[in-house]
């Protein structure tokens, strides 16, 4: 690596005594992750605070469960004021999937409808809009979007598959596989205008935008607070305005099913929620510590750093440039292109994914789209350059000599 290389790469963060601030967090010591977009990473005084609330819930389980709805909407509010929505637009539920699959739930199309998704669709959501559409005699149409189409052409090509038979438009805030932005605010106001309801998958947003619905027009929208955010995993939110809002319930039924919407999200029996209670103190932490406008800044500069590293590497590899043209890019997710032949499916790249991790120590994703594998790369506070430095100096090479081995790629 060049001087020139190593003098561009951002400071590391530091916590408040001068620490690094990975010590903040209980990662393996001996492995690399540079993959926090995909299932988060919590610190440790949340997961503290997670551990200290279900000791008092097991202590005490009758008061627990009789007062956890009162402590399930305090803290909806503190989550939703970090969302910048109204409490009353806001229900918790486990995951993005899980509030996609509320809405589905709660849908009804009429026979012949069409759901109209994304070729860059998060697979398990777009599972749920298939069988939305069998249960009620509908379809699912896919539009493509070119994976460096800007705003413009990306609203376009979503917007031209519009009809009379449109039921249900499901779009991604940020996408998972392709590390790219939709432009919902563009859709959901031509979606408004013909009334046809817009479900936006934010699964990635909050933490990373500010304020994730500013001048977002949908009806519904779910995001994971457990990635960016650093929640503990399995806190997200259900964001629902509008007329189809009062028809959304759990999909367990509960004492709170007489409840209005989002109340009735309160009450769910004897699961563990202690997840959404722990939630805010990983919020408040990362605002204490560095602020979260400074921590996105970081992130993202961190990301540019990366992703000119590694692309370097996979381009020396490689004989030709690694560098991928996404439209409407995202702060701190990346794409590099990988070697011919390695990652071209999502079953190719999650067994890719997980021999990374068991020989090479290195938490990463690998993604696919239209038959081309990619390394997605994404960044948090308690990455440093030195992380992604190591991936292309150590991790590059042996790749490489994977899709060169015949066999050799997982």
């Amino acid at each position: 690596m060049s001087e020139t290389d190593v003098s561009t790469a951002p400071r590391p963060l530091l916590l408040a005594d001068g620490r690094p601030a990975a010590r903040a967090w209980s990662l393996h010591p001996g492995q690399r992750h540079l993959n926090h977009g995909s299932f988060g990473a919590v610190p440790v005084v949340a997961q503290r605070e997670q551990q200290r609330l279900r000791e008092e819930m097991d202590r005490s389980p009758v008061l627990w469960f009789a007062t956890l709805p009162e402590r399930v909407a305090a803290a909806r509010t503190a989550l939703a004021g970090f969302l910048r929505v109204a409490p009353e637009d806001c229900a918790l539920v486990p995951n993005a999937s899980g509030g996609a699959s509320v809405v589905y739930a709660n849908l009804t199309l009429r026979p012949g409808a069409e759901v109209l998704v994304t070729d860059h669709g998060y697979g398990a959501v777009t599972m749920g809009a298939e069988r939305l559409a069998r249960r009620h005699g509908a379809t699912v149409r896919t539009v493509h979007v070119p994976l460096d189409a800007d705003e413009e052409r990306a609203s376009a090509a979503v917007v031209a598959a519009l009809s009379e038979a449109t039921g249900l438009i499901v779009l991604d805030h940020i996408t998972s596989a392709t590390a790219r932005r939709m432009p919902v605010r563009r859709i959901g106001a031509v979606a408004r205008e013909r009334g046809i309801p817009l479900l936006v998958d934010g699964a990635h947003v909050p933490g990373l935008l500010a304020d994730p619905l500013d001048g977002v027009d949908c009806d519904f929208w779910t995001g994971n607070l457990h990635k960016f955010g650093c929640a503990p995993r399995g806190t997200a939110a259900l964001v629902a305005r509008g007329p189809l809002r009062d028809s959304l319930r759990p999909l367990i039924d509960s004492w709170g099913a007489g409840e209005p919407f989002p109340d009735r999200f309160d009450t769910q029996g004897t699961v563990d929620a202690t997840s959404y209670l722990a939630a805010p103190t990983a919020l408040d932490f990362i605002e204490a510590t560095w602020g979260w406008e400074r921590a996105r800044a970081y992130m993202s500069e961190l990301a540019d750093y990366a992703e000119r590293v590694i692309g370097e590497a996979f381009a020396e590899v490689m004989g030709e440039s690694a560098a991928v043209d996404v439209g409407m890019p995202v702060g701190p997710m990346r794409l590099v292109r990988l070697p011919a032949g390695l990652g071209t499916t999502r079953l190719e790249a999650d067994a890719l994914r997980d021999r990374v991790a068991r020989e090479l120590d290195v938490e990463v994703a690998f993604t696919s789209f239209g038959g081309v594998g990619y390394f997605r790369l994404s960044t948090h506070v308690y990455n440093t350059a030195a992380d992604f430095e190591y991936f292309a100096e150590h991790c590059v090479p042996k790749l490489a000599e994977w899709a060169r081995t015949p066999g050799g790629a997982p």
